[in-house]
């Protein structure tokens, strides 16, 4: 008896992770389809060099954001431009320094009010962003940003995922593995 309740109770996990696994694989489908050209820019590759939270990279940050964000929207049934949303979630930190190390230009202790605009200027030096995009991307600090609310669904779900995931970063819940060498990183 404790033998066959031992069986069912494996196979309802291997069910639940082969949904996971597929629901992982899923999520990285819709962001390879959505951002290839982001996910291959050398300045996207670049954020690998630069720690967010805790041991987690600027990269895998977005990344985990873009398919948070993505998981919401899905989840709750809200209505949006997933690409969009995608696109916007992954350029949301695109400010391209490490905002732990402070200089007379980016002092790390305003790093949360200014880069927004930072990656928002950067990003549209590079991409041709639609006005959610730049929403997203300006307005995901809010509330520390008091001024700067989010004006349309996917910067709302954009601003809730990066929270969310800054959070479980910050307390080691999700791991990075830290700094990866990138071209262009040494001695950062």
């Amino acid at each position: 008896m404790a033998q066959r309740r031992n069986g069912i109770r494996n196979r309802r996990q291997a069910d639940r992770w082969k949904r996971k696994f597929e629901r992982h694989r899923e999520l990285e489908r819709q962001l390879r389809e959505a951002a290839p050209d982001i996910l291959h820019s050398d300045n996207f590759i670049l954020t690998k060099g630069h720690i967010q939270h805790g041991d987690m990279t600027v990269n895998q940050h977005c990344i985990n954001v873009a398919k948070l964000s993505v998981a919401i929207s899905d989840k709750l049934h809200i209505k949006c431009k997933k690409r969009e949303l995608i696109r916007g979630a992954l350029l949301h930190d695109y400010f391209l320094y490490d905002w732990h190390v402070g200089d007379a230009r980016k002092p790390t202790n305003l790093h949360g009010f200014y880069h927004p605009g930072i990656a928002l200027r950067n990003a549209s030096k590079e991409y041709d962003l639609t006005p959610r995009e730049r929403d997203i991307i300006e307005k995901h600090m809010w509330p520390l940003t008091l001024t700067k609310i989010p004006r349309c669904r996917e910067a709302w779900i954009v601003t809730t995922a990066d929270k969310w995931c800054s959070f479980l970063e910050t307390i080691h819940y999700l791991h990075g593995h830290g700094k990866v060498e990138t071209k262009g990183t040494r001695g950062n």
